[in-house]
């Protein structure tokens, strides 16, 4: 299935190659990084070899972006060949995607036996990277605010260009059991503190017999949860109309149900805010929703040429009042296209931060090895770059709102949202920032 979503690249080789910071130690996670066999090399070796085919036959752009992308495979396998434990050569294999600077092509590396959390989320504001949610029960709560500007995490300063790669790489590639914060606190002192990551026993789904059902049991479990995290949320407040939307995700009746909710109002506030992106056919529906003529989105660049990428009009069945939309630096790739199509076609008003500037189309291979005993694996290959109507990429780029409004420390320290207040003033309704800063509480993923 096309997505239009987030999905970063790996760091610069020399970090995703050389690690970073301090290496776990046996006290502070479940264990030491595993050393890899003459097995597992065959096995890593096949996996980059199956990264690399697929890379050939579908990346978007033919010539790489002027990569000589075999002899750059050649390279990457040979280093594999003295790779010294399993992470080292999956940071191999994701290493030899870096080379792209391609926001939606990627190596999604095979599942590890336990579970982590870092206990806190970061999110750029402006310029500045803030502590955005703490996770109760973790030794972050113990010592992060919302509000803490993180002026350096394990040494490396984090901006805007940087922040989607250094998460890929703790999250995916390298998670460690320490991060070293240098911190700014809503009043301005200075502290650095040593967050300890929490670790909870797992286990992998790797055989595929009927005598390990419970292993399915458990993953549709998970399922039910990701999905009621991705629920449609929306608040209604007189003539208006909140719709939190985490992710394009939703299937077209879910996004006429609620659009049907929104007609019986005169103005609608769709918040893209933190939304990743997602599915083509639920952007596709969205926009199709938003405007009562067809759309043209823009012009797909693919490996086979070009093609216009067109919403179909809902007309009468759709929202023509008063529209605002939502955005912040965590906003990407579908969340982007509805924002700026918005603002090419004049049809409402776009506010809050400077999007991420991640659009393009992807597909995801998914891969195995093994039969009855399996790992998963898989990769995210860009499929095409969208040109906008004004012949621009949002790649890199992204979408500068119509009004800038940024939550500042103490905002964030005190869980209010300046910005929906804002977007409610304007759509004739009264919110305060407190009031708006809990419409829509943040949910943890269980752990």
């Amino acid at each position: 299935m096309k997505y239009y979503r987030w999905a970063t690249s790996a760091l610069a080789v020399s970090l995703i190659l050389g690690g970073a910071g301090v290496q776990p130690s046996r006290a502070q996670q479940p264990q030491q990084e595993q050393k890899i066999t003459d097995f597992d090399r065959v096995r890593a070796r096949d996996m980059l070899a199956r990264v690399y085919d697929t890379l050939k036959k579908n990346y978007y752009d033919q010539t790489f972006h002027g990569l000589d992308i075999d002899a750059r495979y050649k390279t990457y396998d040979e280093r594999l060949k003295s790779a010294q434990t399993l992470a080292q050569a999956f940071r191999t294999i994701a290493a030899f995607l870096t080379g792209l600077d391609d926001s939606h092509t990627y190596f999604q590396p095979p599942s590890r036996s336990y579970r982590f959390t870092y206990g806190y989320l970061m999110e750029m504001v402006g310029d500045n990277c803030f502590i955005t949610e703490v996770r109760p029960d973790t030794d972050a709560a113990k010592k992060l605010h919302p509000g803490d500007q993180i002026l350096s995490l394990d040494g490396y300063t984090i901006n805007r260009k940087d922040l989607w790669q250094l998460e890929y790489f703790l999250n995916r590639l390298a998670p460690k059991p320490t991060h070293d914060l240098s911190l700014r606190g809503p009043s301005g002192n200075t502290r650095k503190e040593v967050i300890y990551t929490k670790y909870q026993e797992g286990q992998l789904l790797t055989d595929l017999t009927l005598q390990h059902q419970a292993d399915f049991g458990r993953l549709m479990l998970e399922e039910e949860e990701r999905h009621h995290r991705l629920r449609q949320r929306y608040v209604e407040q007189g003539d208006v109309i909140i719709w939190k939307m985490p992710a394009f995700s939703a299937e077209a009746t879910e996004i006429d149900r609620v659009v049907g909710v929104a007609r019986k109002h005169k103005a609608l506030i769709l918040d893209l805010r933190g939304n990743p992106g997602g599915r083509e056919d639920s952007l596709l529906r969205v926009i199709g929703n938003l405007f009562d003529h067809d759309v043209k989105i823009g012009t797909r660049v693919t490996r086979k040429g070009e093609k216009p990428m067109v919403a179909k009009s809902r007309g009468g069945e759709g929202f023509s009042g008063k529209l605002t939309v939502l955005v912040d630096s965590r906003s990407a790739s579908a969340a982007e296209v509805v924002a700026r199509v918005v603002q090419l076609e004049h049809r409402g008003t776009v506010m809050g931060d400077r999007s991420s500037g991640s659009v393009m189309g992807a597909m995801f291979y998914a891969f195995q090895a093994g039969v009855d005993i399996a790992i998963f694996y898989g990769a995210a290959i860009t499929s095409d770059d969208l040109i906008m109507p004004d012949g621009r990429s949002l790649e890199k780029v992204g979408v500068t709102p119509d009004i800038i409004i940024l939550p500042t420390a103490a905002d964030l320290a005190a869980g209010h949202d300046p910005v929906l207040a804002r977007a409610a003033e304007l759509a004739g309704i009264q919110l305060d920032p407190a009031a708006a800063g809990k419409l829509f509480p943040f949910e943890w993923s269980p752990l």
